[in-house]
């Protein structure tokens, strides 16, 4: 990487926010280091990227295109910059949830950076690395296909299951009840068979199956005596099921979470400290992950305790997602020091979105 484009290394957290962004704005606006997509698009808006965006609050002249990440070739969204014959990126997808999947790419030295961050966090740091099960959704989703990784790095071994999230979603869709209980049923039969047999010592997991999980005893012991660590995230949960789930069901077992979505590319961390019979509140990595939170109607910030819907911006060497409106709301909180942004506490999703029903089902 040339000195011009030194500050967005993606290993090294930014700490100039608007240096950072004006440096990312001519690398992905520019004709030798933009992606084919972003060069395309910027024909259509009304707007100079490289002149009339100055500061963050800028980022919301940009039109939200997740929806365009439904259908479009990912080659063209990768950076020119990375040179005639760039590293192949990870490509994950979202859960389904408002319709077609849209598709994200990792590329590798971002990848690569963020595997770094989460075994500095709170998950992995300071503890003995131990074998992990993931119980999520695996193949094209992001929650679940980091861990080849994590694993390599720390040479423990990495356990998974079948979990087709969006099976499930079509079911409770069609109000097939009976069929998603069956379906959990046999997730959770898969569960108790690694747990049971193999050594774990941390069960990554979404909020409804480790709901799930809490109804089986024989569940509930396993995790109990094995897992030293219960990770999880892909769903809300409340701060009753968290206090519940914590305190009456699995006391031995440490919980954390993060504030995940396929676009944010970059989990939000669980405020220290938070979530002792309260909401969990969640500081995202800005200035390359930064939020707001807004009114839904009139798109101005709300004040904060106040719920709105979440705005995410994602502005990294290898990709480039402004203004986008998640299908989460959540309460506005102040960003601790040296934050930009917003942080969010309590997430969850909105009741419709884009014109669909918002269906979580078990991811």
């Amino acid at each position: 990487m040339t000195e011009q484009w030194a500050v967005l290394d993606p290993a090294i957290r930014p700490a100039d926010p608007e240096a950072y962004l004006r440096a990312a704005l001519q690398w992905h606006f520019g004709e030798d280091t933009g992606s084919p997509f972003w060069l395309r698009r910027a024909k259509s808006l009304d707007f100079d990227p490289l002149t009339d965006v100055r500061t963050y609050d800028d980022l919301t002249l940009f039109p939200n295109i997740v929806d365009e990440l439904r259908d479009i070739p990912v080659e063209d969204l990768v950076p020119r910059g990375y040179g005639p014959r760039p590293p192949a990126p990870k490509v994950f997808e979202t859960g389904g949830t408002t319709g077609a999947p849209k598709r994200v790419i990792l590329m590798p030295d971002w990848f690569e950076s963020s595997i770094d961050r989460m075994l500095a966090g709170p998950v992995f740091a300071g503890r003995e690395p131990g074998n992990i099960l993931i119980a999520t959704p695996t193949g094209p989703h992001k929650i679940g296909g980091q861990y080849d990784d994590v694993v390599r790095r720390q040479n423990t071994i990495k356990f998974t299951i079948d979990v087709d999230p969006r099976w499930v979603k079509k079911l409770i869709a069609r109000g097939e009840n009976d069929q998603v209980k069956a379906y959990v049923e046999h997730v959770l039969d898969q569960i108790e068979h690694v747990l049971t047999t193999q050594n774990v010592g941390l069960l990554v997991i979404t909020p409804p199956l480790l709901r799930a999980c809490s109804a089986r005893p024989l569940l509930v012991e396993l995790i109990n005596t094995k897992v030293s660590v219960v990770f999880w995230g892909g769903a809300h949960m409340t701060a009753d099921e968290r206090y519940e789930l914590q305190h009456v069901h699995f006391p031995g077992v440490r919980m954390v979470s993060r504030y995940n979505s396929a676009m944010i590319l970059e989990g939000a961390a669980e405020r220290a400290g938070t979530g002792t019979g309260d909401h969990v509140i969640y500081d995202p990595y800005s200035p390359v992950v930064t939020f707001r939170v807004i009114d839904p109607e009139t798109r101005e910030t709300v004040d904060y305790g106040r719920r709105g819907q979440v705005v995410m911006n994602h502005v990294s060497k290898g990709f480039f997602a402004p203004n986008n409106l998640e299908r989460d709301s959540a309460v506005r909180v102040p960003g601790p020091e040296g934050q930009f942004g917003d942080s969010v506490a309590d997430p969850r999703p909105v009741e419709t979105f884009g014109g669909e029903r918002v269906i979580e089902g078990i991811y």
